[in-house]
């Protein structure tokens, strides 16, 4: 396995998983899934690199379905703890001032994805990164249903925890992919910011058109030099006698 050269050393997953091993892992998928300050930490390539190892057998040695139980177990468990911090802290999370591990931006963002997607945004958010650190928090404050969020939660989690991680051991079985491994690393990252970069734009495209200021459809505006308002058309009886 290489490094990618993408950010500290210590964010590496290989670095995360040669050092920390399997409950490593879990423990950054459960803080990625569900605490503010988990935000940064690797997900997809992690759970992705995870895969590639499972399949040659470096450095984990348990079999792909408790690995794939697990992880989803903490992802599941991480979103649950940020529903239930959501609950406690409430609108007050939109009052805390920024920090180094603390963004407002990073709330604003998850808050304008769960409302426009609604209960469906705890299984999308997963293959969001930061959205997915966030979103389960804003539901909680969103005082959210607890039994239709543990549902989307469970689904969202499964599909994500083990779902990149098979991606990853079957991939890995590929010569192909062992030979460019770290290429293929960096495009999962890329892939993974791409919903995100999505999201940016769509904010940038909305905040554009709210202050735009347009007329309503179909009525034009008036400005000077259109000559004075015509004066409307009725039908007027005139009294001679």
């Amino acid at each position: 396995m290489t490094n990618i050269a993408l950010g500290p050393s210590w964010l590496d997953p290989d670095y995360l998983i040669s050092t920390f091993g399997l409950i490593g892992i879990l423990v950054i998928v459960f803080a990625e899934s569900g605490l503010l300050i988990g935000f940064f930490l690797p997900g997809d390539s992690l759970l992705f690199t995870t895969g590639l190892l499972v399949s040659n057998g470096e450095h984990i040695d348990q079999p792909l379905w408790l690995v794939c139980t697990l992880v989803a177990a903490s992802a599941i468990a991480g979103d649950q703890a940020g529903y239930l911090f959501g609950r406690r802290v409430g609108p007050s999370l939109f009052n805390r001032p920024n920090s180094r591990l603390f963004k407002q931006e990073n709330v604003t963002k998850a808050h304008d994805f769960f409302e426009r997607h609604g209960p469906g945004s705890i299984i999308l958010a997963r293959f969001v990164p930061v959205v997915r650190t966030f979103t389960p928090i804003i539901a909680g404050v969103s005082r959210m249903s607890y039994g239709k969020f543990v549902l989307y939660n469970c689904i969202g989690g499964s599909l994500w925890g083990a779902g990149v991680t098979v991606l990853g051991y079957f991939l890995g079985q590929i010569d192909f992919v062992e030979q460019n491994i770290e290429k293929i690393l960096l495009g999962v990252v890329l892939l993974s910011v791409i919903p995100l970069v999505i999201e940016y734009l769509r904010s940038r495209r909305k905040s554009a058109r709210g202050a735009g200021g347009a007329s309503p459809a179909g009525v034009p505006s008036r400005t000077e030099g259109d000559g004075p308002e015509p004066r409307p058309r009725g039908r007027h009886r005139a009294n001679s006698r």
